[in-house]
């Protein structure tokens, strides 16, 4: 792409980064708008078979991934909210610095944009709102009845976004070869 305004509508100098910050924003707004949804249709607990291997799910989880310390009395509520909080700070510092590597700035910008969103709820809620529930008989010797965790559109793009960053890596060890 030639220099000038396209190259720096998607990183380079001045604010390309914006950018990617936008597609974190965007992320964040789809996270929050699934949850509302959830919580204004599923009482807690309640769920909606939609196949033979997915349902609809309202869970709360006062942990982090896998439920990781939801018992842990409360505290573990502020060490999330703050982590989370720190983290994305390193996020929008990254993007800053690093605006013209488009795959890590949209892998990064993934998982800015769950992470915002799991902070959010926390902050809102107490815990994090959970509700696409996949389970296969495979899965019943590692999860109870087979079902993987419950989790949300923020952790399906957090997830992406840590796909993202090892193909990048990968890609920047193949190049320097």
């Amino acid at each position: 792409m030639a220099k000038g305004k396209g190259a720096r509508a998607f990183g380079g100098s001045g604010s390309g980064w914006l950018l990617w910050l936008g597609i974190a924003t965007l992320i964040m707004v789809i996270d929050q708008f699934t949850k509302v949804l959830i919580l204004g249709s599923f009482q807690y607990g309640e769920s909606l078979p939609i196949t033979a291997y997915f349902n609809l799910v309202r869970v709360h989880n006062l942990g982090a991934a896998f439920s990781f310390l939801s018992d842990a009395g409360g505290w573990q509520r502020w060490f999330f909210t703050g982590l989370g909080t720190v983290a994305a700070l390193v996020m929008v510092w990254l993007l800053r610095s690093h605006a013209s590597q488009r795959l890590f700035c949209a892998a990064v910008s993934c998982i800015l944009g769950g992470a915002v969103g799991n902070v959010i709820d926390r902050l809102l809620h107490g815990y994090v709102v959970d509700f696409l529930d996949f389970h296969w008989a495979f899965l019943e010797a590692i999860f109870h009845g087979g079902h993987f965790p419950a989790f949300n559109v923020a952790d399906c793009a957090i997830t992406l976004g840590a796909g993202l960053l090892i193909l990048d890596e990968l890609l920047r060890v193949r190049r320097g070869r």
